[in-house]
């Protein structure tokens, strides 16, 4: 397992404006793999030449425009801007495209009916991914915080979702931070590690690094390492300090 660093302009290593310098800033960090969001206004030319000038790999982006899995009459929109994102990510080079429930929920919809609109929309892109030999990961998000009005906002539900899906270019994003806001135990979640593909972190009380809030990584880890997880953990929190020294807390506390 090795540490991915998320680059997105609220998160790690944003005292520096511009990605590329990002890109640099973690491979002199000690690092070699990043992550970012949107792509669909940034240079990618740009951004392929510095990755490989730098060694440095891109783990996935998030699909572009961002589009909800709730509404099944977003169908045609959700497949058109995933192959979009897919074409994008593998012409960088990188593993994934993250997509998420979202906040809009057709009217008098019920949740079994949103849990079916993203089986449907989910299965619908799946044939495309495989293709492209790129993975879709669906990411939790909590509706308690961050994300107010989110639907499938537990790792739980999405990985039933995935389930039904029954796609291995389908995997789940467990994205610990917004999970344990649900308040999901990990050891719970890991019990089907083999439905997650990609893995991000952040701590309780406030979203910075691991050791800063009230999650027991010791635990966390010892129940990672005992599930036969092999994938990236990306850094998807905001620094309380210096970018580079939070990376080395980071490492001291998963024990990496």
């Amino acid at each position: 397992m090795k540490l991915s660093a998320c680059i997105e302009n609220t998160y790690m290593f944003n005292e520096y404006p511009e990605l590329a310098e990002r890109i640099r800033a973690v491979k002199a960090a000690g690092l070699d793999t990043v992550e970012f969001h949107m792509w669909a206004d940034r240079d990618l030319d740009a951004i392929d030449r510095t990755l490989k000038a730098e060694g440095v790999k891109l783990a996935g982006l998030v699909v572009n425009p961002r589009c909800g899995l709730a509404d099944a009459g977003q169908l045609d929109f959700f497949v058109d801007a995933m192959t979009k994102t897919i074409a994008a990510t593998k012409r960088l080079g990188a593993r994934g495209v993250v997509a998420a429930g979202g906040p809009v929920v057709p009217p008098g919809q019920t949740p079994a009916q949103t849990h079916a609109a993203a089986v449907k929309l989910l299965r619908a892109i799946a044939p495309v991914a495989e293709r492209a030999g790129i993975a879709i990961w669906l990411e939790n998000l909590n509706s308690r915080i961050d994300h107010k009005g989110f639907v499938l906002d537990t790792a739980n539900e999405c990985l039933d979702i995935l389930e039904e899906v029954n796609s291995p270019a389908v995997t789940l994003l467990y994205d610990v931070y917004h999970s344990c806001v649900m308040d999901e135990a990990p050891r719970d979640i890991l019990r089907r590690a083999h439905r997650i593909g990609h893995i991000q972190v952040a701590d309780t009380n406030g979203r910075h690094e691991p050791g800063s809030g009230t999650i027991d990584w010791v635990d966390f880890m010892a129940a990672l390492r005992q599930s036969g997880y092999q994938g990236d953990i990306g850094m998807e929190y905001r620094p309380t300090g210096d970018s580079a020294a939070s990376v080395a807390q980071t490492r001291r506390v998963l024990g990496l």
